[in-house]
């Protein structure tokens, strides 16, 4: 009886572990030859539908592969499901990238050996294929080029007759500007957003420290020129702009988590001038029947502040069990011009000769390049990340915040995001 029972044991045991191995399988491949690629990204609206048109075209061209979209709303919450899959041993194919691809060298693959190849990296600009470089080996593909700036809301500015913003200004000249619009901004609508409440806000601190010659992070030296005072200018640059209406109340700031466009503050009409990528230009567009535009950060002109980046990156998880699959559609997406009309700039100004070829252009593009033609002469090479950059974004985004609501001062504040940029680069 005790071995009727055991053998009945060991046989339901086997049948689970055969059904549980296929279940796994179907996850890349189905029994018909159909090929699965999960890719993983961040993004909202435009980005979410032009993305499926790509999909939708790829997989018309090839019949045999299924690409799932794995959507998160904000970079945030896209790393904090990607670090939990990837632990459990499940990561999608393709991961979007951002600046902290340094932190997740050890989990890609190299696409040195598909160079040529699958990967078509003669097309790209040398400067985006190196931007991808790490190590001396290729773990992402640029998605395209971008950089920060300053946006407006055109239309509301004409309605309460403020003349519109130079393009280039001094941080005085700024100031002056916010001051004449908040005089003619109706109540409860300020002239520009808080950007300390973003997901993002090392970006313009990072510009900040940049404008004054104290840049956030040397790899060579691993080192920051970055002081608890300079630290401490920034967070009373802002405290100054709050104490003057000229950006909101933290409680009014705080609803807005300025992630995205469904999140900002300028797109729900409660801020006249917000800040972005200018690969983020189409989808704020998209979501406001306003017009918008683009000027840089104060004092860019003169100090070189600026930047071009790569916008993100394609990467691919070593442990892919369809890299070849994934490669070539990365490869669509990056060269193919079809693909390159449907995604336009949202992810970045193309790298890729083949993909400009195309022609693909929209006001919200010219726009783009308008910019970049001003902004372009006054950037310089781009300062190393932070080590750690996920968390420096969002433990300076806390001190920030306290600052904010008057919890501790921005004396306290500086020494605290000295400390932090210390403890990160020791790390």
């Amino acid at each position: 009886m005790k071995k009727a029972v055991l053998l009945m044991l060991f046989i339901a045991l086997s049948v689970s572990l055969v059904f549980g191995a296929g279940t796994k399988e179907q996850a890349t491949s189905t029994g018909d030859g159909t090929t699965t690629i999960r890719w993983a990204y961040w993004g909202s609206g435009e980005r979410v539908t032009i993305s499926q048109e790509a999909i939708d075209l790829y997989q018309s061209r090839h019949p045999n592969v299924k690409v799932n979209p794995e959507v998160s709303g904000g970079a945030g919450d896209h790393f904090v499901k990607v670090d939990t899959q990837l632990a459990g041993g499940d990561g999608p194919d393709i991961i979007q990238m951002g600046g902290n691809i340094y932190d997740y060298a050890s989990v890609l693959l190299p696409l040195d050996s598909y160079s040529g190849n699958l990967l078509d990296t003669a097309v790209i600009d040398p400067s985006a294929v190196a931007s991808g470089t790490i190590g001396g080996k290729l773990l992402g593909v640029s998605t395209g080029v971008t950089m920060p700036a300053l946006v407006y809301n055109k239309s509301l500015i004409e309605r309460v007759g403020a003349p519109l913003p130079k393009p280039s200004m001094t941080y005085d000249e700024f100031r002056a500007y916010l001051m004449v619009l908040k005089s003619k901004l109706p109540s409860g609508v300020y002239p520009m957003q808080d950007i300390g409440v973003m997901s993002t806000n090392s970006t313009p601190f990072g510009y900040w420290t940049r404008y004054n010659g104290t840049p956030l992070y040397t790899a060579a030296t691993s080192s920051t020129s970055v002081t608890a005072k300079d630290a401490q200018k920034y967070l009373e640059l802002f405290a100054d702009y709050r104490k003057n209406g000229l950006i909101p109340p933290p409680d009014v700031a705080a609803g807005y988590a300025e992630s995205n466009a469904d999140s900002s503050a300028l797109i729900a009409g409660k801020a006249a001038i917000g800040y972005l990528y200018t690969n983020q230009l189409s989808g704020y567009q998209a979501a406001t029947t306003d017009e918008l535009a683009l000027i840089e950060f104060p004092g860019a002109a003169a100090t070189k502040a600026l930047w071009q980046a790569p916008s993100q990156f394609y990467t691919v998880n070593k442990d892919s069990k369809n890299a070849d699959e994934t490669v070539k559609f990365i490869n669509f997406l990056v060269n193919d011009p079809e693909a390159a009309r449907i995604l336009g700039s949202n992810r970045g100004t193309s790298a890729s000769a083949s993909a400009r070829a195309s022609g693909a252009s929209s006001p919200v593009d010219q726009k783009i390049l308008d910019y970049m033609q001003v902004a372009g002469p006054h950037s310089s090479l781009e300062t190393d990340h932070v080590p750690n950059d996920t968390e420096f974004n969002s433990t300076l985004f806390l001190i920030y915040q306290r600052v904010a609501f008057g919890q501790i001062t921005p004396a306290a504040g500086g020494q605290q995001i000295y400390e932090l940029l210390l403890r990160l680069i020791a790390k």
